[in-house]
């Protein structure tokens, strides 16, 4: 598949590597934490990184500002009528917390045994990077694009992307493309490319169930009031049946159910599932017995106490009636699922199981519906074709358990067709220490960026 033109690409992106690498490096240095108010300063550094980028592959560039964290914006529209490619990143990391279980300092790039070590290395910095060396391989072997390109790289997506929506309506003109790329997701495994055409959505609560005006002692008081945690234990308990079905009424309307063909094909991809529950330190996975844990992970509802808390919490005892209790919960939504439906469906549910002899109050966050994109649409294609170009073999298609905010409101905002085309690997410690990315992932991942853009423009 591969032509000589295309071996020029690889041939630049081999010269540049190390160059590339030592520049992705001064990226991972700037610890643009976006969830620390302490960290402003840095993200907003990183921001000036990205643009300087972009200004250097000869972009109009422009610092967006959205009432939080800035995005980095920048344009190349050389080619009157043709497509135009929206590539979506963000540049802002996750804490490093707890910095003493890194091998290295989780701010200086390291490269060791084949992976580049460093917070933002996978998630998301260095997939970002993969499409400005991608362009910069197009621009510098060719001269040109192959098709017009808008950047938009943004620094809240650690924090839920809470400006994003609206400053996508406010900068429509800006942002408005045919199609749009996000590199921020994984391969199923190593060796099996993978494009990911769902994504789940999210949404929260925040349960808060109060007894007496203070704590009680419990020898007064006990066997006459309500417990409020004893209450809220058996509330989020309730939501649930003994094999993992959600049992809250409506919760799981628009559901749609696989076909034979797409469960024939999660059950056909590499999965251990006795090796995941050990890799994870539990006895057995756990979940919906009709369906399989890739099914589960993929393409079924979930529901999920994230933390409880309430009463006494320090060393001994102290015998008390709480005076309150309170829980966090969140649902990872599939597509067909309302997000306001099944927040509503909850907080119906909460009401009217609340037990007497305490009061319960429900706040809501969050409406992130999930997105799906036809897996024949030819951008689809395209990025099969580059990804099988790259790495000698078709991609898989795949589902992602997690929730991407920006996916969510340029399916709102624009309707575009969205590919979903990310390198990473299930081991790359995102989120925690010792994030990685493996560098035959970063070196094909350009190879295949750079080829996509042509595959996009011939489609």
């Amino acid at each position: 598949m591969a032509t000589a033109l295309d071996r020029d690409f690889q041939t630049y992106r081999t010269e540049r590597e190390t160059a590339w690498i030592d520049e992705l490096a001064r990226w991972i240095a700037v610890p643009s934490v976006s969830a620390d108010p302490a960290r402003a300063d840095d993200v907003r550094a990183c921001c000036a990184l990205v643009i300087e980028r972009l200004r250097d592959l000869g972009f109009e560039t422009a610092i967006l500002e959205t009432g939080g964290h800035p995005i980095a914006y920048g344009r190349h529209h050389a080619h009157p009528g043709a497509p135009t490619l929206l590539i979506y990143g963000h540049y802002d990391v996750q804490p490093a917390d707890p910095e003493a279980l890194w091998t290295t300092s989780p701010f200086a790039l390291r490269v060791r045994d084949g992976k580049m070590y460093g917070r933002g290395s996978a998630d998301d910095k260095g997939q970002v990077f993969m499409h400005l060396a991608a362009l910069e391989t197009h621009l510098r072997v060719r001269g040109r694009l192959p098709v017009n390109v808008t950047v938009v790289v943004e620094g809240e997506e650690e924090i839920g992307s809470p400006h994003f929506d609206q400053t996508l309506v406010r900068e429509r003109e800006r942002f408005a493309a045919d199609v749009a790329v996000i590199s921020d997701t994984a391969f199923h495994a190593a060796g099996i490319p993978s494009l990911t055409t769902s994504v789940r959505g999210l949404v929260s609560w925040e349960i808060a169930v109060h007894g007496p005006s203070g704590d009680l002692h419990s020898g007064y008081f006990g066997g006459t009031v309500a417990n409020p945690i004893e209450a809220l234990a058996r509330l989020v308990a309730q939501m649930k049946d003994a094999h993992g079905h959600i049992v809250i009424p409506g919760f799981y309307e628009g559901v749609r159910e696989l076909d034979r063909d797409q469960r024939a094909e999660i059950a056909a991809l590499p999965f251990d599932a006795e090796r995941m529950a050990r890799d994870l330190g539990v006895p057995a996975l756990h979940g919906e017995p009709e369906y399989t844990p890739l099914e589960r992970m993929w393409y079924r509802p979930t529901l999920e106490c994230n933390g409880i808390w309430g009463g006494y919490q320090g060393p001994g005892t102290k015998t008390i009636i709480p005076a309150f209790a309170r829980a966090k919960l969140t649902a990872r939504l599939v597509a067909g699922q309302d997000p306001h439906r099944v927040r509503d469906a909850l907080i119906a549910f909460v009401r009217r199981m609340a037990p007497p002899g305490v009061r319960v109050e429900v706040e809501s966050a969050g409406d992130v519906p999930a997105v799906a994109t036809a897996r024949d649409h030819p951008a689809v294609r395209a990025a099969a074709r580059a990804l099988e170009a790259a790495f000698g073999r078709a991609p898989v298609m795949i589902g992602t358990g997690g929730s991407i905010g920006p996916v969510a409101s340029f399916a709102r905002v624009f309707e575009i067709p969205q590919v979903l085309m990310g390198f990473g690997l299930p081991d790359d410690a995102i989120h925690a220490p010792d994030e990685r990315f493996d560098l035959d992932q970063f070196r094909r991942g350009i190879d295949a960026l750079a080829f996509f853009y042509d595959e996009l423009a011939r489609t």
